[in-house]
């Protein structure tokens, strides 16, 4: 028969992804996810440890360092919800912020299901290269905005 899981107890194991994931420390990250998990952002589906390893290469291809600072939590039944803002440093040195969130579902304290929420533009304002590459993605947040900032 399965334990209920606590709330206190999955906040401190989602804390514990959160430093394992700033710590670079890939086996406790493997170690948090259920072996058919499911990791969905992008609008792309990760399935099973594999996935969890794929999304971590992803990750850390792209940022040198990063950093979370919990902005609301809620724990409901076996549900994690987060809203976060990420700080982190590209391979380049570039620093960016990017505010973010999360749903967790817990089975076993293992993470059965993990959906996280951002905005690309975050990243893409960061990250564009050249001229034209910074004129289109200024446009384009612009034009994201319109209707909201006049």
């Amino acid at each position: 028969m399965e334990n209920k899981q606590t709330p206190e107890k999955i906040r401190k194991v989602a804390m514990d992804l959160d430093n394992a994931i700033e710590k670079k420390n890939i086996e406790k990250i493997l170690s948090s996810f259920s072996d058919d998990c499911e990791i969905e952002l992008l609008g792309i589906k990760l399935k099973g440890k594999e996935g969890v390893k794929k999304w971590i290469n992803w990750l850390y291809k792209h940022l040198d360092e990063i950093k979370f600072t919990p902005v609301t939590i809620i724990v409901e039944g076996d549900i994690f919800f987060e809203e976060f803002i990420v700080k982190a440093r590209l391979r380049d040195g570039i620093e960016i912020q990017s505010k973010q969130a999360e749903v967790l579902v817990y089975e076993n304290y293992k993470i059965k299901s993990l959906r996280l929420y951002f905005d690309r533009l975050d990243f893409a304002d960061a990250v564009a290269k050249g001229l034209i590459s910074k004129r289109i993605t200024q446009e384009l947040i612009k034009k994201s905005l319109e209707g909201l900032t006049e």
